[in-house]
């Protein structure tokens, strides 16, 4: 299996357990529920997938990156998560820009072969992201640290555990 088959396959099972995470936060209330003051919710774990995906692909395909309005002030790094549903978009709508960077990121990884994946990142990119391999490594690392948060507010709202409840 090549490099570029383990990173897709990782990042579409990473993503699969998040979607399944998700499908338990209906009501507003439950997409900003926090399970402590200015803890990150579902709802931010979602715009925030949806913009790290569009910066990675500043790094490995710049072309492929568009303007998300509101998305870093509401989700970037450093964001304060409220617990006020009206200071954010519909949940359907950033649910919808995270499906939609994370299909582009697979779309560009489907074009690079694993001496394109050796290759360095730009001038400026994170000194933890030598090298174009590192990018999506990275989306699959972060997205399972923020899933474990997305976990145990899940769990605050009363569903069971999806593995071994």
């Amino acid at each position: 299996m090549s490099l570029q088959q383990r990173l897709q396959r990782q990042l579409h099972s990473t993503r699969q357990m998040s979607e399944k995470l998700l499908a338990d936060f209906k009501s507003p209330h439950d997409w900003v529920h926090q399970v402590h003051p200015g803890c990150n919710h579902a709802l931010w774990f979602v715009g925030h997938m949806a913009n790290t995906d569009n910066f990675l692909l500043s790094l490995v395909s710049p072309a492929s990156t568009i303007p998300l309005s509101g998305f870093n002030t509401r989700f970037g790094m450093g964001s304060q998560p409220t617990d006020q549903p009206d200071q954010y978009p519909p949940p359907e709508t950033v649910l919808a820009t995270m499906g939609e960077r994370r299909s582009k990121l697979l779309e560009v990884l489907a074009t690079l072969s694993d001496d394109d994946l050796a290759k360095k990142t730009p001038e400026g990119a994170p000194e933890f992201l030598p090298d174009f391999a590192s990018v999506f490594e990275l989306a699959i690392w972060h997205e399972g640290l923020h899933a474990g948060q997305l976990s145990v507010t899940r769990r605050a709202l009363g569903h069971q555990p999806l593995v071994g409840g």
